[in-house]
């Protein structure tokens, strides 16, 4: 059997490996569709992931301390590649009670043939239908995020909602906001495919950041009021101060992006200061969320579940492109890394949905 692994930054290819017998509380999935993620993951494969105190933020890598007069750097394992798959129970352990040989199941795991998951008191393996779509299913992950900076910018029906930055979050944002009841939802991105779907799935006004001032773009579209709600996603520094002029008096910016050190050039006087705005640093994974108790993760997670099988959100064409399983490593290199702008969220198929 195969797993997608990085042997090096910026290097994929195929590996064989062998399934272990499972335990007693797993079940032992075959994989029929799997998808990377375009934000952290791509820095790990990249080998750019932010360290702290010497160490890297992930548990592939080790960072090396060079001597003085040579630039730091990192020795790399393999790394396994992938953040969600679906897939078919062909084995199931004694004590799993909720499973069944049989069932189509989500959950989180790398890019490889098999998986084998832990499925007792384990919310996160997701059953679906033969019916469902996987593309929506392995958007489960940046849904959740999505979700949490919706609610974080408290976006209410009237607003007008801005998204920075338009991979699978942002696309999923933008289409939350607007069956929210968002007045007008604007879209950025330097990417003209991106741009495009997002003006098909809700967007009233999209712009490339390079070609245009956003912050006035967002003034001028809004009657000089500026938007009461922004979505930053890209962990761009120009991102960021766009957002902050465009933003209207007391408005809210809700940061999802994990970003790395600003250059010089935030200024956060002039617009920032006088628009007296607030940042919200939005991550959903993080307990407690600012509604605990009654919002958590696994309410987040069941929430976004529910729009995704029941085609309230649609991902048809965030998962895009779809490559083989044999030509994954290509493809990670091409669509996930070289080639960013033929990409939102790149899906693999194991001979099952395309």
């Amino acid at each position: 059997m195969k797993k997608l692994v990085a042997t090096a930054p910026r290097a994929a290819e195929l590996k064989d490996y062998e399934d272990r017998p499972i335990q007693s509380n797993e079940v032992r999935v075959k994989v029929e569709f799997a998808a990377p993620k375009h934000g952290t993951e791509l820095a790990d494969f990249r080998g750019t992931t932010p360290f702290i105190d010497g160490k890297f933020d992930n548990d592939w890598k080790v960072f090396v301390e060079r001597d003085a007069d040579e630039p730091r750097g990192i020795e790399f394992g393999d790394l396994s590649i992938g953040n969600m798959f679906v897939g078919t129970i062909i084995e199931a352990g004694a004590d799993v009670t909720e499973y069944a040989v049989g069932d189509r199941v989500c959950s989180y795991g790398p890019i490889r043939e098999t998986e084998i998951v832990n499925a007792v008191d384990n919310y996160k393996l997701r059953k679906m239908s033969r019916e469902a779509s996987a593309k929506n299913a392995v958007c489960y992950d940046p849904a959740q995020f999505a979700l949490g900076g919706i609610r974080d910018a408290n976006v209410r029906s009237g607003d007008n909602v801005v998204v920075i930055g338009l991979g699978a979050i942002g696309q999923l944002a933008v289409q939350m906001a607007k069956k929210s009841g968002a007045s007008i939802v604007i879209a950025v991105d330097p990417i003209e495919k991106r741009r495009e779907i997002a003006g098909k799935y809700g967007a009233d006004y999209c712009f490339d950041p390079t070609a245009c001032d956003v912050g006035l773009e967002i003034k001028r579209i809004t009657g000089k009021m500026g938007a009461d709600a922004i979505l930053e996603t890209s962990g761009s520094v120009q991102a960021l101060q766009s957002a902050l002029k465009g933003l209207a008096y007391g408005g809210t910016i809700a940061y999802l992006a994990f970003a790395k050190p600003f250059p010089a050039g935030l200024w956060l006087g002039q617009e920032a200061h006088y628009n007296y705005g607030k940042i919200v640093f939005s991550r959903a994974c993080s307990e407690p969320n600012p509604d605990y108790p009654r919002w958590n993760r696994k309410r987040i997670e069941d929430v976004v579940w529910d729009m995704l099988m029941s085609g309230y959100l649609d991902c048809s064409e965030i998962i895009d492109p779809v490559v083989k399983f044999e030509d994954s490593a290509e493809g990670i290199c091409t669509y996930m890394d070289k080639e960013q702008e033929k990409s939102i969220k790149m899906g693999v198929t194991f001979g099952g949905e395309e």
